[in-house]
């Protein structure tokens, strides 16, 4: 497929021939996520998700990337019939134990910084799928009293057919990018069950919503592509940037990120068109007069929520969403043990492993570790902030959480995008480490002033 018109038009707008290859192929999935609407039968739809999204991968990656995913689904489906009880926890160890392998021998990054591309981001979104999957059928033998809410909602009493396994798996190309979403409600959708079965309300249209997820998409790509010229990720390693003050750098840094962060923006706007045009982002009805249709099941990323975020903790309930949702239902409450409240183990833990399922760099774990301080850091300001909840103080407090949020993202987000350690930890110390700092000083200070709680009323005290 690597036609001179190809060339021509990487070339014309800046990236190489693989990836314009690939950013075809995803777009491509609005259509074909659009045809699946008109397949006549479940079978038809399941054969339909798992052929055109190894079609699509196909032409993106070429024909080993569906070797790769291949591979894990077939060993997490295979203990999914061999030995039940355990087979989400076996499940979790092979399938990121080949993703890291995929990691190590590709190392996606470096690939990337230079303009290539590989089937590793696609096998991020199908490792995820195929361990939820497993916890899922594994979570189908535990007594209903015993589950939470969501493992109620998500469990899978029987096993899916391999071909209803390999359609949610590989869903019209929805693995490219994301986002993440359950078996349970793949399969309710393609069978046309749940809120997907016929009733007097109708079928919603999603033209609406697709439309405003593609607007959103072009608005994104068009601040990205202005912006980057001025921010380039190169300027950290480019001795003038050492040469700036302490303000400028640290200014820098927080326009570096905010411009690669529309890249992201973009990226997941047209996963969003594609999965909402299929019908699947469908998730309900409101509950206004007359009722209208919602469709936030593909809503991976709030763009207002996370420049304008009043606190750290906010983040992953509006970036990354899915996989945010992914990461506190199956990896942060099942390590908190019963009767008890997570803490900021069961944070750093999630963190780590959303570390690792990005990638081996030390930037990235730099950045998830620095994450979790920043969290920490956050809910010590949010402890204060209720303690004074009515007062000036409240006020201030909350400006000080909206300040604090804007400087450790940027700057804890550098790690992120230049990967190196080298970088990583030049830029950091370009500015005196004063990302990290703060965290771990507001941290201790949560130690020592610990607010009062506030005083219950008297008729909670009596009951």
């Amino acid at each position: 497929m690597e036609l001179p018109e190809m060339e021509s038009m990487a070339t014309a707008i800046g990236v190489s021939v693989p990836v314009l290859r690939f950013l075809l192929c995803f777009v491509a999935t609005i259509p074909v996520s659009f045809f699946h609407r008109f397949v006549p039968s479940s079978t038809g739809r399941h054969l339909y998700a798992a052929v055109m999204g190894g079609v699509l991968s196909y032409l993106s990656f070429g024909f080993s990337s569906n070797l790769h995913f291949l591979g894990p689904m077939l060993l997490g489906y295979a203990s999914m019939v061999i030995y039940r009880p355990y087979c989400g926890i076996i499940t979790f160890f092979i399938a990121f134990g080949y993703l890291i392998g995929c990691h190590v021998y590709y190392m996606s990054g470096d690939a990337w910084k230079e303009g290539g591309i590989d089937a590793t981001g696609a096998l991020m979104v199908v490792t995820l799928k195929i361990i939820s999957s497993a916890i899922n059928y594994q979570d189908g033998l535990l007594k209903e009293e015993d589950l939470r809410e969501a493992q109620k909602k998500n469990r899978l009493l029987k096993l899916p057919s391999l071909l209803e396994y390999f359609g949610y798996c590989l869903c019209c190309g929805s693995h490219f990018a994301g986002p993440v979403y359950e078996m349970k409600d793949y399969l309710d959708w393609t069978e046309r069950n749940g809120i997907w079965k016929s009733s007097e309300k109708g079928h919603p249209s999603p033209l609406g919503a697709t439309l405003r997820s593609l607007l959103q998409a072009a608005i994104c790509m068009g601040l990205y592509l202005y912006l980057v010229p001025f921010y380039p990720l190169s300027r950290f390693s480019d001795p003038l940037y050492q040469e700036w003050g302490f303000f400028k750098r640290l200014s820098y840094q927080y326009m570096a990120c905010f411009t690669a962060r529309w890249k992201y923006y973009f990226i997941w706007s047209i996963s969003e068109s594609a999965v909402i045009i299929s019908g699947l982002g469908f998730s309900g009805w409101t509950d206004s007069s007359p009722p209208k249709p919602r469709w936030d099941r593909a809503k991976n990323v709030d763009v207002l929520g996370v420049e304008l975020a009043k606190s750290s903790v906010q983040l992953p309930l509006v970036w990354n969403i899915q996989v945010s949702t992914w990461l506190r239902h199956y990896v942060y409450e099942r390590l908190v043990q019963k009767g008890k409240k997570a803490g900021f183990f069961q944070l750093l833990a999630t963190q780590t492993i959303s570390a690792v399922w990005h990638g081996l760099y030390p930037g990235y774990i730099i950045f998830f570790v620095q994450s979790a301080l920043m969290i920490a850091g956050s809910r010590v300001i949010y402890r204060w902030q209720q303690a004074t909840k009515g007062t000036l103080f409240e006020k201030i407090l909350t400006l000080i959480s909206f300040a604090y949020t804007l400087l450790i993202l940027n700057y804890s987000a550098v790690g992120f995008m230049v990967l190196s350690l080298h970088e990583t930890l030049t830029s950091y110390g370009s500015v005196y480490y004063i990302g990290t700092v703060i965290p771990i000083v507001l941290i201790l200070l949560g130690k020592v002033i610990k607010p009062a709680r506030p005083a219950r009323s008297k008729a909670r005290k009596e009951e």
